[in-house]
């Protein structure tokens, strides 16, 4: 067989903030792919400002680095699971991974998540230890807690046989010893291990061509771009050629223009032979796991498996009585256009029509998922509602099924009682503890993924910010009988239209928590803080102090208020119950009752009552 040497294509896989984006800065700064007086941004792969702003990755990401006679093609992928749908596709595309693990936390959920993926693809696994100069880390430890989640996994021999870098992303330093003393001051270890360990692509260019999509791109000057791997043959700009769809059907187009990588910008090239990862534009209804092939020699490659979506929600038109006061795009033409215009870059989202013209049903993989969506509709100028995230449950062999997630708890030792307890109210079952003796204990347990929502706020009060929580999706099992989670407390709901008056906020302050300031506009139906009680209760936020020419003894005192708690858009999504709606705007997020009148929504109350019993 032969191969071509001068190229290696690899992923970069890890859990959340262990240092992806940062090493492949650093391997792009040091491989000279950037002029000496080129200005280039920290995390220069992050491009999106949600992914600079949040410090995440959130769309994969292709870039190619020359070292010495060779290309080394890297895809950057993201940790959060929620992007899982973009990390399987990846694992196709390449020949090998780089698995990055912080040397103090290990082995973390979505480490295991993106390493059984790689596994399951059989690639060849570099293993990169990074933050070696962290306080407290444990890179001896670590490499054996990696050992054991590759036996774990079922890794076969070869991958057993991993190297192991020891690295410093931040500094750009790299070596083969676990002493932090031992680090060398450039990246040249990695380099090495890299065009050493990773396999070569076949070269088979004289076959006839297949090029296989795993990445969707949009531009408006060219439309619908494809990025792929040319996995056999070559492909030439101008060449006539078949695209074997998902559907079965075939159509024919012409390749208008190939662009290859090279740094962080794309190349427009002439022709790319197998083993290159090229973009592809000229064609109109491209999709993720689609074959291009002569159109003489039609021979499609098996259709890539995307995940499912878990959580869906309702978006609709906002109709509350502030609608089109913020927003530029409010009428249901524009919103759909917007989710479907998401469709043709996000294939793990589902968009499904309702019996009402103004209401979609949106599936994702998860709240992070389906939320930035939201955030970047928000910006785009778009003003929508949408209602509490829901899981999706799936009938498998006649049984009722919901998804079951895997929740890995890191917390100081004293809170571990409260968390347990908290998590065994939403229906979870502990797996593993493991107490690694410096004051902190890490929890692994299985819990409905019904049960999460809403959870991370409970959870950082339990653990008063200390605690950091990750969870991956596990697997589909019978649906558990009950409630699991929600929200236990009801919430202060505004009577009134106007404006929130200090004197009326301090004259609510003691039936719970205030979620706005004096001087907002609010209208009546709208949520305006947590009740202290497990019912809802109608307040006037709107009070005007009475005014009368007697002179009051304590006008001086200056009046103190507390804090009010603004929720993030992610707080806002999980805080919803089944009767109320998030309205997002560019300017605000509000939440409120689906039926704004009071009478009419104790009546919608009392019939569900009757008609439950």
């Amino acid at each position: 067989m032969k191969l071509r040497n001068d190229i290696r294509n690899i992923a970069i896989i890890a859990h959340v903030d262990h240092g992806k984006t940062t090493l492949v800065d650093k391997l792009l700064h040091q491989s000279g792919t950037f002029r000496t007086n080129e200005q280039v941004a920290e995390r220069a792969m992050d491009s999106n400002d949600l992914e600079r702003e949040r410090g995440i990755t959130i769309l994969a990401k292709n870039t190619a680095i020359n070292y010495k006679d060779n290309r080394i093609n890297i895809m950057d992928t993201p940790g959060h699971a929620d992007f899982g749908g973009e990390v399987e596709r990846i694992m196709k595309m390449v020949d090998g991974v780089l698995l990055v693990v912080d040397a103090y936390e290990g082995c973390m959920p979505q480490t295991r998540f993106v390493l059984k993926k790689a596994l399951e693809q059989n690639l060849t696994p570099i293993v990169v230890v990074n933050k070696i100069d962290r306080d407290f880390a444990r890179p001896s430890e670590v490499v054996d807690e990696v050992l054991d989640l590759f036996i774990e996994l079922g890794a076969n021999e070869d991958q057993l046989e991993f190297p192991v870098i020891f690295a410093s992303a931040m500094n750009g330093t790299a070596s083969t010893s676990a002493d932090p003393a031992d680090q060398e001051e450039t990246m040249e270890s990695l380099f090495e291990a890299i065009v050493d360990h990773i396999p070569a692509p076949e070269d088979n260019r004289d076959e006839p061509l297949q090029f296989q999509v795993a990445l969707l791109d949009y531009n408006d000057y060219v439309g619908r771009i494809g990025i792929g791997r040319v996995f056999r043959g070559t492909m030439q700009v101008g060449q006539q050629v078949s695209l074997m769809k998902v559907d079965g059907t075939i159509k024919n187009f012409r390749v208008t223009k190939l662009f290859g990588f090279q740094g962080l910008r794309r190349v427009e090239i002439e022709q790319a032979i197998a083993g290159d990862l090229v973009a592809v534009s000229g064609m109109e209804d491209i999709n993720v796991g689609e074959t291009v092939c002569p159109v003489e020699h039609q021979e499609a490659l098996p259709i890539l498996r995307i995940d499912e979506p878990t959580l869906q929600m309702t978006f609709a038109v906002n109709n509350s009585p502030f609608a089109g006061r913020e927003g530029k795009y409010v009428t249901s033409r524009k919103i759909e256009e917007r989710l479907m215009a998401q469709l043709q870059t996000d294939v793990s989202l589902r968009v499904d029509p309702t019996a009402s013209p103004d209401a979609w049903i949106v599936s994702g993989r998860g709240e992070l998922h389906l939320s930035i969506l939201i955030e970047n509709m928000r910006r785009e100028g778009f003003e929508l509602q949408v209602s509490k995230p829901e899981v999706i449950v799936r009938e498998i062999d006649g049984v009722k099924c919901e998804p079951i997630e895997r929740v890995q708890i890191d917390v100081p030792e004293e809170n571990t009682g409260g968390v347990m307890e908290s998590i065994g109210a939403r229906k979870g079952e502990m797996i593993d503890m493991i107490n690694n003796g410096n004051g902190q204990v890490r929890l692994i347990f299985n819990v409905p993924a019904r049960g999460l929502i809403g959870y991370s706020t409970e959870f950082m009060s339990l653990t008063r910010g200390f605690g950091i929580i990750n969870h991956t999706f596990d697997s589909y099992q019978p649906m558990q009988k009950g409630q699991v989670g929600g929200r236990r407390q009801g919430v202060l709901v505004s009577m009134e239209n106007g404006k929130s008056t200090t004197y009326g906020i301090q004259g609510i302050e003691d039936r719970g928590i205030i979620f706005l300031e004096a001087g907002v506009d609010v209208y009546e139906g709208m949520i305006v803080g947590e009740h202290t009680r497990e019912n809802d209760l109608v307040v006037n936020i709107c009070k005007m102090k009475q005014q009368t020419n007697i002179r009051s003894a304590n006008k001086d005192q200056t009046n103190s208020m507390k804090k009010p708690r603004i929720m993030s858009l992610e707080e806002a999504l999980e805080y919803l119950n089944d009767d109320e709606y998030c309205e997002l705007t560019p300017e605000s997020i509000r939440l409120r009752k689906k039926i704004l009148d009071k009478n009419e929504r104790e009546k919608s109350a009392k019939k569900k009552k009757l008609a439950g019993n």
